[in-house]
């Protein structure tokens, strides 16, 4: 239990960014599990709109630090990596 004044203060924010931070880290996730679901239905058009909206989402989310910059960076990666590879089949 906190026992100074800003102790208690940082205890009542961590809780509101708590919360804020499972919003956009959820925001996150559906994005990408867009692209996910594109990509596996072969998709490329679908996927390539669903990435355009993920990539900034999940660099903004590296900015906020809600997820690693470089875990941010790796998934985008891998994302446009899967894309690249439809247009080949």
């Amino acid at each position: 239990m906190a026992n100074t004044k800003s102790a208690k203060k940082a205890a009542r924010q961590a809780v509101r960014r708590t919360v804020v931070n499972k919003a956009r880290r959820s925001q996150v996730r559906s994005t990408v599990r867009k692209v996910e679901e594109a990509i596996a239905a072969g998709d490329r058009d679908t996927a390539l709109a669903a990435m355009a909206n993920a990539e900034p989402a999940l660099v903004r989310a590296a900015q906020k630090n809600i997820v690693h910059r470089n875990a941010a960076q790796r998934k985008v990666s891998r994302l446009a990596h899967r894309i690249a590879k439809l247009d080949k089949k």
